[in-house]
């Protein structure tokens, strides 16, 4: 524990270091520029459920089960079902977002909207269409 702490002590010590350094460097070009204006970045939330990269493969093997064409609503919904925590509203809103944007980058390579319209419905395509598009391997 006790190294852990000396270890933190030093990088905190580093970053300092650091940022003094990046302070002098910006106020070289212009001396009277305040640094406390720059805005930290926002770190983006992580998704509770899914590891980065698992969301698409998870809803690919939701469309393989499935017999018919799902929509991202219930994709979502199947994907998320018995999971805890337990999603809010918003989470579950998000995790349908990234869904249908996930299958939409993928439109017509793996995944092919069905029913035209608003619907939303996608289905995989099957192997024969997949592995007869150029550049694909059976």
């Amino acid at each position: 524990m006790a190294g852990k702490l000396l270890a933190n002590v030093r990088e905190a010590i580093r970053l300092r270091t650091a940022m003094l350094q990046v302070e002098a460097v910006v106020k070289m070009p212009e001396p009277g520029f305040n640094v406390a204006t720059i805005a930290a970045k926002r770190r983006n939330k992580s998704n509770p459920w899914f590891k980065r990269g698992t969301l698409f493969r998870s809803a690919v093997d939701v469309l393989r089960r499935s017999a018919v064409p799902m929509t991202a609503r219930e994709i979502a919904e199947t994907l998320i079902a018995g999971k805890a925590p337990e999603a809010s509203r918003k989470q579950s809103k998000d995790l349908q977002a990234a869904i249908l944007a996930a299958l939409r980058k993928r439109d017509g390579a793996m995944v092919v909207g069905v029913g035209g319209g608003r619907l939303g419905l996608r289905s995989l395509l099957s192997c024969n269409r997949a592995c007869q598009q150029p550049g694909r391997q059976p």
